[in-house]
């Protein structure tokens, strides 16, 4: 029996929606383990996540960002430049699980799959910025394996506990929304206070 049917698709696109705008890589490469494993069964339109080449793939991308998510400034750079994955690949896998839905239906799910997974990347990337000021290196670090724990973490127990991950990634989700716009009002303020030094400085020189 496919998981991704009944009352729990909308829980499942939240939840792995969600675990895919952290870490992309790892989400497809523990959905694809844990149905290898027979640990649940996908729908037809998603076996091809279950096979080797993918698996091995998303585990080799997997590593590349494992080390480059932890190299502070790189990393900013590196999680911009996937942005242009992790939407797609969550509005995909959003799709794909949705099969059994009318196809009207399957593309509201794929673009609530995408906002969903753009939403938690943007927040990654807001408070990254945040974290990026500090001198330390370890703030970033922390942040990053928080991060691939997370995205495992949810992957798997989407496949157990559907609407409890949804009530998760619902309250990650309000997080996420506060985040963004709190770094995004102290990055504001922090450029105003920098202007009005410049042109302070420049006025009385």
């Amino acid at each position: 029996m496919s998981l991704f049917t009944g009352n729990d698709v909308l829980a499942v696109v939240l939840g792995a929606s969600f675990a895919a705008g952290l870490n992309v890589y790892a989400t497809v490469a523990t959905l694809g383990l844990l149905a290898h494993a027979h640990a649940f069964a996908l729908p037809p339109a998603l076996h091809l996540l279950e096979s080797w080449p993918v698996i091995v793939a998303c585990a080799l991308l997997f590593g590349l960002e494992f080390i480059a998510d932890k190299v502070p400034v790189f990393d900013l750079f590196w999680n911009a430049l996937n942005t242009f994955v992790k939407v797609p690949v969550a509005a995909l896998l959003s799709y794909g699980a949705t099969q059994n839905l009318t196809p009207g239906l399957q593309l509201a799910a794929s673009l609530l799959g995408g906002a969903i997974a753009l939403t938690a990347h943007g927040s990654k990337l807001a408070v990254r910025t945040a974290a990026t000021s500090s001198p330390e290196p370890f703030s970033n670090i922390a942040l990053s394996l928080a991060e691939d724990a997370g995205a495992i973490f949810l992957t798997w127990l989407v496949t157990r506990h559907p609407i409890l991950v949804a009530i998760i990634a619902a309250g990650l989700l309000v997080l996420s929304i506060l985040a963004i716009r709190y770094v995004v009002l102290a990055l504001r303020r922090l450029f105003q206070r920098l202007e009005s030094f410049l042109f302070g400085a420049s006025r009385t020189a």
